[in-house]
């Protein structure tokens, strides 16, 4: 049986851990996010930031973030990231040298521009997971941290939530999640983003 107790004793940790740290704007641009207002930029703004943070620490991507969209025109639109191509990848370089993952960001500026946006939003509303998994560099867990960046109600089973889920006795992350939104009155989205937030900053501590 899940400890729904543990586990809410366990987000109340994590709601006081965001607010002495100062992350509530972290928390509020999470619960606004909507997938019915996306735009290109947004879209492809957080597709380059989900592929970056693939396998790397997030805090390593925010400091090269910014150096990383200038090249990419800021994410003004997919064509502008076509059209400025090869000089947008070869100078995003500068700040990050993985070239499979920039080359990713490319690619999927290619398909949006190929797609259209609003054919491409269209897919995104109807069939989030599926439409989202069929990008480059976004996998079986990548896809559902890009879903929720976009607004879609869900959470990523990512290994911090996968452990504390079981360790707690639940089925999954979406479960343990579930379970918390409920008791709370929060986006599932909202539980995920706190949770992990203070299981990724405290480490061991956080178990405790």
């Amino acid at each position: 049986m899940p400890d729904v107790s543990r586990a809410l004793q366990l987000y109340a940790r994590a709601v006081e851990y965001v607010g002495s740290a100062g992350l509530q704007q972290e928390v509020a641009w999470q619960r606004n996010t909507d997938v019915m207002s996306v735009n290109e930029p947004t879209f492809l703004r957080e597709a380059a930031w989900v592929v970056l943070c693939s396998g790397f620490r997030e805090a390593v991507v925010r400091r090269v973030f910014d150096n990383i969209s200038l090249c990419f025109c800021d994410w003004e639109s997919a064509h502008a990231i076509v059209d400025s191509y090869p000089y947008c990848y070869i100078s995003a370089q500068a700040a990050f040298r993985n070239k499979s993952k920039l080359s990713a960001i490319v690619q999927i500026a290619r398909i949006v521009d190929r797609l259209g946006f609003c054919s491409l939003k269209a897919s995104l509303i109807s069939d989030p997971i599926s439409t989202l998994g069929r990008l480059p560099y976004i996998g079986p867990v990548t896809v559902w941290h890009l879903a929720k960046n976009l607004g879609i109600n869900t959470q990523k089973p990512d290994r911090h939530l996968v452990r504390i889920s079981r360790q707690f006795g639940f089925s999954d992350a979406e479960h343990f999640c579930a379970t918390i939104a409920e008791a709370n009155d929060e986006p599932i989205k909202v539980i995920d983003l706190v949770v992990w937030r203070y299981l990724a900053d405290n480490g061991a501590r956080a178990f405790v």
